[in-house]
């Protein structure tokens, strides 16, 4: 098994300012911005908000041809910039750098398998509404009301499997798993060489890697962390 981790390359300063913003959840939501004329980046790739002595980075889900930028975003009350952009004014103005980051999608004969956790998905919208298809994709989440981006991703992806991790009354969806992403990829997953690129938690991360190195081998492994 072979690791390729996110690396930052250098990045130049844009202004910004907040267009929209809508709710997906009680504790998720997306934003949309202006763009500037002269960003560019690859599906995959990160932006990162400097406000004062904070920064924080995002994954762009809208397309490199798209005319604004969209982020998903989860609220943590108590977190150092989520609080900011939920209550930010339309018409808000920010800096940000990028684009970061190298989780971007490699083209290969091995299939490419998507495994996401929360907002982890942010990376893969870019990557879906790019073009890419025909990947298996696990989106680990709590619940089905998590799964926010669910109909676009039966659209694209050719095997979609939400990992539902809290159980509830309610009837999951018929391709639906009750666990884990790593539960999932141990029980359930066929046996192959594949590329696995896996976007959200560390602890998810580390725990497919270690995975991927005992079932899997001969796979790549991109990652891309969420805090």
């Amino acid at each position: 098994m072979k690791l390729s981790k996110t690396v930052t390359p250098d990045a130049n300063s844009y202004a910004t300012e907040l267009l929209d913003r809508c709710w997906l959840t009680e504790i998720t939501f997306e934003i949309r911005l202006k763009r500037p004329p002269s960003f560019t980046f690859e599906p995959g790739q990160r932006i990162r908000f400097q406000h004062h002595s904070i920064e924080r980075d995002y994954s762009v889900i809208t397309t490199p041809d798209d005319t604004t930028l969209a982020l998903c975003i989860y609220h943590v009350e108590e977190g150092p910039f989520s609080p900011i952009l939920a209550a930010a004014a339309i018409g808000t103005s920010f800096t940000f750098t990028g684009p970061h980051g190298y989780f971007t999608y490699r083209p290969s004969e091995r299939s490419a398998v998507f495994v996401a956790t929360g907002t982890g998905i942010a990376p893969f919208l870019s990557i879906g509404r790019s073009g890419v298809t025909g990947f298996t994709l696990l989106h680990g989440v709590k619940t089905s009301s998590d799964l926010y981006y669910q109909p676009f991703f039966r659209s694209c992806a050719a095997v979609y499997v939400p990992c539902l991790s809290e159980r509830r009354t309610e009837t999951p969806p018929t391709d639906g798993f009750h666990g884990r992403v790593t539960r999932y990829l141990e029980e359930q997953f066929p046996p192959g060489i594949y590329d696995f690129y896996l976007s959200g938690q560390q602890e998810m991360i580390r725990d497919v890697t270690l995975l991927v190195d005992e079932k899997f081998p001969g796979s790549l492994v991109y990652t891309e962390s969420f805090y």
